[in-house]
């Protein structure tokens, strides 16, 4: 197991003081098999009147923060520290009706998983579902695994990451149009082919840890990072990280599930004014590691 610590300052700035609305930030993890929060902090400025705690629909953790001090600048500075497990699920147990594609979720199951396999964007010619079933030999039977692998290496090899300052996430089509996006827009466009083919899939928001910010070819790294789950019987929802080709949980960090990615923006919220009110935003990410604990002499 590896400790992770994570410090995410976001730093609004205006030309003049302005008042806030409710902000709502998504940025403590759950504790969960393979990953347990160790502490988490939260300061806010101007200082927040109230902080409120809920569980979203999703069973995501968030914060919301009313500020009642007019200012020129809003700082949130968060910190988490956790201890992490990797899990590579695909390596495990899956169900065996689930080992060759395509197979069908169970009558029990289906009910819920039902809008993480539906589309949710336009695609009027299918050039996604197209795209997804070039990975899937005709007449013959393939190996689920190997199928969501091929799918998610595909787009860390032929697409290309770019950053974008739009606000939002590219809509697949886009995204498969011009062969590049964000990993907001990787994670969307993957959800979205394999939904093509059935699955249940959903976007998740987090952090990337990367090992050598210099040399390392992870992307992602240094922001907020997002990535998808695809649900498989026996092996529950796993990790597909299709900028960095990640199966598995390796060096990700989950704070957030939800069913598109509207639904887990890390922050949001409003301000009394108007555009040329805002000057700017700066943001700043640090994920660190500590070394592996001996498991043998945990207390």
């Amino acid at each position: 197991m590896t400790i992770f610590s994570v410090r995410h300052k976001t730093t609004y700035r205006y030309v003049r003081p302005v008042k806030f609305g409710r902000h709502r930030l998504l940025f403590r993890p759950r504790d969960s098999f393979d990953q347990t929060l160790l502490g988490c902090s939260l300061d806010v400025f101007p200082e927040a009147h109230t902080v409120r705690w809920i569980h979203d629909v999703f069973g995501n953790c968030i914060a919301l923060i009313d500020i009642p001090t007019a200012s020129r600048e809003l700082r949130f500075e968060t910190a988490i520290r956790l201890d992490h497990n990797a899990q590579i699920p695909l390596d495990l147990e899956m169900d065996r009706q689930a080992f060759d594609f395509p197979f069908a979720y169970d009558p029990d199951e289906s009910p819920d998983l039902e809008q993480t396999i539906l589309r949710h964007y336009p695609d009027p010619d299918d050039d996604v579902g197209k795209w997804a079933r070039q990975f899937v030999a005709k007449g013959k039977v393939a190996r689920t695994g190997h199928v969501l692998m091929t799918l998610c290496y595909a787009v860390r090899e032929s697409f290309s990451y770019v950053r974008r300052t739009e606000h939002g996430t590219q809509v697949p089509c886009d995204t498969l149009r011009l062969r590049s996006g964000t990993c907001r827009d990787f994670a969307l466009f993957m959800m979205e082919a394999t939904r093509s083919l059935g699955f249940a899939s959903r976007f998740v928001t987090g952090y990337v840890y990367v090992p050598d910010r210099d040399g390392s070819t992870t992307l992602g790294g240094g922001s907020t990072h997002a990535w998808c789950q695809v649900y498989l019987p026996g092996a529950g929802w796993v990790e597909f990280d299709p900028t960095n080709g990640i199966v598995g949980n390796r060096d990700l960090i989950r704070v957030g599930v939800g069913r598109d990615p509207h639904q887990v923006v890390p922050l949001s919220g409003s301000y009394a004014g108007g555009s040329r009110d805002f000057d700017s935003l700066q943001v700043q990410v640090n994920v660190t590691s500590e070394p592996e604990l001996d498991t043998a002499n945990r207390g």
